[in-house]
């Protein structure tokens, strides 16, 4: 009884109110219902790679805006009303629908473009649901020394993140982009996708910084392979963040050529059996964090 009386205590104490970003995504203070325009994308066709969002929120106060791009979530900072953010474009329907949030409730945009390009084998997009926190996307690719009989040697793997974006293979990474600041703690999203990925062991990762108070956050890691194809593979995985510094596998996947691929997301799977995947993934990891994750020091 006693564990539920100080549950009860605290939230009700000051203290356990003084953070916001504690308590979920912010809304807006208006009392009056927002209104959500959308100027980007306009709808009809496209062959642009990248999908502008952009638009605008009459309620100043709602930052961040809730997006969901064919059912992926991600939060998108506001200024002054306003929002922008590109966002690799799925080949295919692209369904983008934008909210805002206040004390008055919910209001909704959408659009819908249709990009005529080449599906996208490998997309990563990285958000987390607090502000002033980095949730750093770290990936990382096979390398020709990386693979060795049915070992993996992480250290071998190249390593992409916000200090080297540099893909030996030709992956792409963006920086997290807060109205033209790119290094700025917020919600992200960090984005990373590959258009012609080799075959082998890729890692994501995510290493957890707060700012200022130490805050915990939720990552979120929408995973899309192969996107628009009869193969396409999706996966969301959600975690919890709470340590600073610490890196956390989110996923490995296994590209196995001729438009296959596997995911092992080690909180939610059983170990893979697959004869393509290395037999010491749990050596791996450990070599991976005993090293910090190989991002340095801030």
């Amino acid at each position: 009884m006693l564990p539920v009386l100080l549950a009860v205590l605290l939230a009700q104490s000051p203290a356990a109110n003084a953070n916001p970003r504690q308590q979920g995504v912010p809304i807006g203070k208006g009392k009056t219902m927002p209104v959500v325009r959308l100027s980007a994308p306009s709808g009809g066709w496209t062959v642009d790679r990248m999908m502008l969002i952009e638009g605008t929120v009459s309620d100043a106060t709602i930052d961040p805006v809730v997006v969901s791009i064919n059912g992926d979530r991600y939060l998108m900072r506001t200024y002054n009303g306003r929002f922008s953010r590109k966002f690799p474009a799925a080949s295919g329907k692209n369904v983008v629908t934008v909210m805002a949030t206040n004390q008055a409730g919910t209001a909704r945009a959408q659009a819908t473009s249709y990009a005529q390009i080449p599906p996208v084998p490998f997309k990563v997009v990285l958000t987390s649901d607090t502000d002033g926190v980095y949730t750093d996307l770290h990936v990382y690719e096979p390398t020709d020394a990386s693979a060795a009989g049915d070992t993996l040697d992480v250290q071998q793997m190249a390593h992409v993140y916000w200090a080297d974006t540099a893909s030996p293979s030709g992956g792409t990474f963006f920086l997290n982009s807060q109205g033209g600041d790119f290094d700025q703690p917020a919600y992200g999203p960090y984005l990373y996708i590959h258009r012609a990925p080799p075959k082998g062991v890729y890692l994501v990762a995510t290493n957890y910084w707060p700012s200022g108070d130490k805050a915990h956050t939720v990552a979120t890691l929408n995973l899309a392979l192969f996107e628009g194809t009869p193969n396409e593979v999706r996966r969301m995985v959600r975690i919890p963040l709470a340590t600073p510094g610490t890196t956390r596998v989110l996923a490995w996947v296994n590209m196995l050529g001729d438009g296959q691929a596997e995911v092992y997301v080690p909180s939610q799977d059983p170990k893979p059996q697959h004869a393509a995947w290395p037999k010491n993934l749990d050596e791996a990891l450990k070599a991976l964090q005993s090293n910090g994750g190989g991002e340095g020091e801030y």
